[in-house]
């Protein structure tokens, strides 16, 4: 029978979220991985999201309990975290659970700035960097293109510097696509992110094509519409052909789809739990969907 998402797949390794967390020891997993176009640096196909998932305060259970997820995350092979200082908590959570976990080295860090004051970027960007505890950030972002033309100037400049390794800008719930269009072809963006998913498919319209056209990686964010597709299914049979592309349960069929875009890098789902960044981690893997599986997956989805 294929996994439910909402049964419980295990425990957090049978120790109390309070305990003493022992070192880090990283697994020899090998997730599958895309290029960044403008560097050729491989990343793997799903990362890890923070939005209100790592906003926990100052809770230690709730701390020692996101520091698990990483722990799991890093374990299965992950590198890229994801966050935004719009994220309440969440860029603290991560911090202490990186210095937890004795700053693993295979950390691709991606963070954000937002702040309507163009003159706060910098200030803003270099309390998030002292939040994650790392020394700089691989990706900054524009966060929803918020004061876009002012940051972006900051962001390359301070690539240009040697302080930031690559820029990009965000969007979300299909918001303001014109714009981010207009953005992608004017300036020499390293990534964009944007919401694609089995029920929101407007990028590949117009932006997953620019982006391959004009060499940007991709972060898919909301790759379950939070939760939202997850249970839409929960209880209906997955597909027999789902087993063809290793899919065992709902979580892992939607997010396949989502990553076997030719033009998505990688998808950046989150999750309190040590056995949904597990599973969610298992799509790594092969086989990913071809172009027809992709339009099979899509009409059994319309089907039921």
């Amino acid at each position: 029978m294929p996994l439910n998402r909402r049964e419980v797949l295990g425990s957090l390794a049978g120790a109390s979220a309070a305990a003493l967390l022992p070192e880090l020891v990283l697994a020899q997993a090998t997730p599958l991985t895309k290029p960044i176009p403008s560097s050729g640096e491989a990343i793997p196909l799903v990362g890890l999201g923070s939005w209100i998932t790592f906003n926990v305060g100052d809770d230690p259970v709730a701390r020692d309990d996101r520091t698990e997820v990483m722990r799991a995350f890093f374990e299965a092979g992950g590198r890229l975290i994801d966050s935004s200082p719009m994220y309440g908590s969440a860029q603290p959570v991560i911090g202490y659970g990186l210095e937890k976990l004795g700053h693993p080295k295979p950390l691709f860090s991606a963070d954000k700035v937002w702040t309507s004051e163009s003159d706060e970027g910098p200030e803003q960007i270099e309390a998030s960097r002292s939040l994650w505890g790392i020394d700089r950030f691989d990706l900054l972002q524009v966060h929803n293109l918020l004061a876009w033309e002012a940051h972006l100037d900051t962001l390359f400049a301070m690539k240009e510097a040697g302080k930031l390794r690559y820029v990009g800008i965000t969007t979300s719930h299909g918001r303001r696509h014109d714009e981010v269009e207009k953005i992608m072809t004017a300036h020499d963006l390293d990534f964009v992110q944007l919401t694609y998913n089995m029920a929101d498919r407007e990028a590949e319209d117009r932006l997953l094509p620019l982006a391959t056209e004009k060499g940007i990686a991709v972060i898919a964010n909301r790759p379950f519409r939070q939760k939202e597709l997850v249970y839409r299914f929960d209880g209906e049979p997955l597909p027999d052909f789902a087993s063809e592309i290793g899919a065992k349960s709902w979580a892992q069929f939607l997010l396949k789809f989502v990553v076997s875009h030719p033009a998505i890098t990688c998808a950046i789902p989150a999750t309190t739990r040590v056995d949904h960044v597990r599973e969610n981690m298992g799509v790594a893997s092969a086989p990913l969907p071809d172009a027809a599986m992709r339009r099979r997956m899509v009409a059994y989805i319309k089907s039921v």
